[in-house]
């Protein structure tokens, strides 16, 4: 019984979203352990486990329909496609949906018959033992460690008289008499809650989720383990920790919620199928994605040629970050001989990079991968030293200001030395000029892998040939003030970091005389008067700053260009953020008071690969990833895999993330930023206690009287033959679930730049007005 214990709690650990600390947050797909299943069964799972749905109300299908956006032609469609009928579609609006509260748990149960509120009691009591437990350098007084966290847990819970005197009365030597092993206690606490076989799957994923943020943190730690092929128990030991909890107040009130809890217990033996509300409702969140297709589809009608009769004066290649797609657009409007490209934001650089004065390296890399090379900011030992200096001081000062003792004196002291910076930041002024930034150099990496690199680069992003005679690399970053969850607004490529360092040290390789000799021999043949220059594109006050230009080059011109596309792009940019206008839109970045500085990637809604003419005519509103690609020049689509592979991925997780915390905020999201306090130095509580909210900010979807995000599925859509795709998608099961699920969909472009077929699942293909398939899987 032991190994089925723990498979079904390995199992409920893969079931909950991990959580990334605060330093380098990056989107999660809320639904990632439930990808291997179709939408309408994750649906019906999640409203077992945590009462809650995975689709907006009927009222916003019924009033997107009134007002024109979702057509009966959509409907009708989504309807075929579900094994439905219009007429059931229609009828369930006039039916508001009713979710419950999924099963309940003992502590439910016991709160309403005590009118204590137990759900609030334990997960305050694990949070202030867990606190310290995840704490990255927050707490100055670290907790006992243990041999594993649940030992520490239950020597911390052996001394802990709150509970008993909340009135769970023998808490402490309930705890006491508990199995000094993890594996042997959660086997007690299921035997105690009679839980069979049958209901492990969903009742321990019920408890992870009820963990909230804790559960999520802990996942991270198991990812993290697990990307080095190694493990970790600490999920499984939050696990056992809340079910000794439960089985801790089962005994308490075991005479009068027994028979309820039987019938829970009973009720997770069940199989998670989905009823026809979840159809109904899926068909629904179908009609609504396919209407946003329409849209993108009229925009999309084959774009501009794609001959140039004279060489591009600057090329520029952003990040896919749809926040891009405004200053592309913005830029290329300034005159013909500006060409723009797509491509991931870490630039093809799997790059830990250990920044001027820190201590550690920070990964600059997609967090589904590991990291192949590492970089330092290189500056005189003169300086470094003074940095590193600097940075201790800071270090201490912080941990001084925190400390019990001193911190109440430090207000009182220092707070009118603040005076004149709180009055500027409220203002949203700037402090004075900003420092130039060390070079970034790459350590003990051969000629032949800086090749490589560069090859890899240049090819992902189809720039082979016809270089301009600049070729801007534009990494991008949010600067941001008196945000704890600043890093969600970095680039997601980047692992929660700006794209700076990966950017100028792929513009350094290209540079190198000897690596354009080595790329010659791969068919790639850099002008001896291209320069590519690393920059990074600002994207709440939509500046874009040059790094190591050479004395040399001349960039005036270059210069002028970006600066009236910073104006453009802020001018659009303004229209829709509460109180803006073009001319202060970048204050807002320094204003402490600010909760909206920018959307960052709110109405995120589609993923386009293909040549850049295709869509340069077309405006997508910056809810667009943009990645360029021809498949023409993609021998045995290498490129194409790749690009299915990692910047689909990384793109659903931002997308699903937008969605969760539109659907679902009071579960995916992280509630309201003007409540929010730092816990740990890895996530933020909405208030003083209970557990960290992850996903987004209720003010990052959500303008104080609407949502600003619309809650669809990302559309990608690629412009490939149907069956290059089809063959990447037999090779990669996972990708390919996404699809077949319906957490994302597939589209794809014909050689007229049009869409033109829609995959429907199971490797088949129909065209894009739904009509039969016109490829099947062999």
């Amino acid at each position: 019984m032991t190994t089925t214990l723990m498979s079904a709690a390995t199992t409920a650990a893969n079931a909950i979203p991990p959580a990334w600390p605060l330093a380098a947050t990056v989107a999660v797909n809320p639904w990632l352990g439930q990808s291997a299943e179709s939408f309408p069964t994750a649906a019906a799972r999640m409203r077992r486990v945590g009462g809650f749905s995975s689709t907006p109300t009927r009222d916003w299908f019924a009033q997107a329909h009134a007002a024109g956006k979702i057509t009966d032609a959509d409907v009708g469609a989504a309807a075929a496609a579900a094994g439905l009928s219009p007429q059931q579609m229609f009828e369930a609006l006039q039916t508001p949906r009713s979710d419950g509260d999924g099963l309940p748990l003992v502590t439910e149960l016991a709160a309403a018959e005590s009118k204590i509120d137990w759900p609030a009691v334990v997960i305050e009591r694990i949070g202030m033992w867990a606190a310290s437990w995840f704490d990255h350098g927050q707490a100055l007084w670290p907790t006992a460690r243990g041999r594993s966290a649940y030992d520490a847990w239950r020597r911390y819970a052996m001394r802990d008289l709150t509970p008993e005197i909340l009135g769970l009365s023998g808490f402490t030597d309930f705890v006491t008499n508990q199995p000094e092993e993890a594996e042997a206690a959660l086997a007690k606490a299921v035997e105690t809650l009679g839980l069979t076989e049958a209901a492990l799957e969903t009742a321990f994923h019920t408890v992870l989720h009820a963990l909230g943020g804790w559960g999520q943190a802990a996942r991270w730690q198991l990812w993290q383990a697990e990307l080095q092929g190694g493990a970790d128990t600490v999920a499984t030991d939050l696990l056992t920790i809340r079910l000794v909890w439960e089985a801790a107040l089962l005994e308490h009130y075991r005479d009068q919620i027994g028979a309820d809890w039987a019938d829970a217990a009973e009720a997770h033996a069940q199989p998670v199928e989905p009823a026809v509300d979840d159809r109904i409702d899926a068909a629904w969140q179908d009609a609504a994605d396919r209407a946003h297709q329409r849209g993108v589809a009229e925009k999309l009608t084959g774009g501009r040629s794609s001959s140039q009769d004279t060489r591009a004066k600057v090329q520029a290649a952003f990040c896919i970050d749809v926040r891009s797609e405004v200053f592309r657009r913005a830029f290329e409007s300034l005159d013909p001989a500006i060409d723009t490209i797509g491509f991931a934001g870490f630039f093809g650089v799997p790059l830990t990079h250990r920044a001027q004065g820190s201590i550690a390296p920070d990964p600059h890399l997609p967090v589904l991968l590991n990291a192949g090379m590492t970089s330092e900011a290189t500056v005189n030992d003169e300086l470094e030293q003074a940095t590193r200096i600097s940075a201790r001081a800071k270090r201490a000062l912080g941990r001084f200001r925190m400390a019990a003792v001193s911190s109440f004196a430090w207000v009182e002291a220092a707070g009118p030395l603040y005076l004149k910076k709180l009055v500027a930041d409220a203002l949203g002024h700037e402090h004075g000029p900003k420092e130039a930034a060390a070079t970034p150099q790459l350590l003990d990496v051969s000629i032949d892998n800086r090749i490589a690199l560069a090859a890899g680069a240049l090819k992902g992003m189809s720039l082979t040939d016809d270089f301009a005679p600049v070729v801007l690399l534009v990494g991008h970053g949010a600067h941001v003030t008196n945000n704890p969850m600043a890093s969600a607004l970095q680039c997601g490529a980047c692992g929660g970091q700006n794209g700076e360092a990966n950017a100028r040290v792929l513009a350094g390789v290209l540079n190198t005389p000897e690596v354009r000799a080595g790329l010659v021999e791969q068919g790639i043949t850099i002008p001896d008067d291209t320069l590519f220059i690393g920059a990074l594109h600002d994207t709440t006050a939509d500046e874009v700053r040059l790094f190591d230009v050479p004395a040399s080059a001349d960039l005036k011109l270059v210069r002028k260009w970006l600066k009236e596309a910073g104006a453009l792009a802020r001018a659009e940019r303004a229209q829709l953020i509460p109180g803006a206008d073009g001319t202060t839109l970048k204050q807002r970045a320094h204003d402490w008071a600010e909760v909206r500085p920018e959307w960052g990637l709110a109405g995120c809604a589609a993923f386009v690969a293909a040549p850049r003419h295709r869509t340069a005519d077309a405006d997508l509103g910056g809810r667009s990833f943009l990645h360029s690609y021809d498949w023409k020049k993609d021998e045995g689509f290498g490129v194409l895999e790749l690009i299915l592979t990692a910047p689909v991925v990384v793109a659903s997780w931002i997308s699903l993330q937008y969605y969760g915390s539109t659907v679902a905020p009071d579960t995916f999201g992280a509630g309201n930023k003007l409540l929010h306090n730092v816990v740990g130095g890895f996530g933020v509580l909405e208030g003083n206690g209970g557990a960290p909210r992850t996903g987004l900010a209720l003010q990052s979807v959500h303008d104080g009287e609407v949502f600003r995000h619309d809650p669809l599925r990302l559309s990608v859509i690629v412009e490939a033959p149907a069956d290059a795709i089809t063959d990447i998608l037999a090779k990669h099961q996972g990708v390919r679930d996404l699809f077949d699920n319906g957490w994302l969909h597939l589209l794809r472009l014909d050689e007229s730049g049009r869409v033109a077929d829609r995959y429907v699942g199971g490797l088949n293909w129909e065209p894009f007005d739904g009509s039969t398939p016109v490829l099947e899987a062999a």
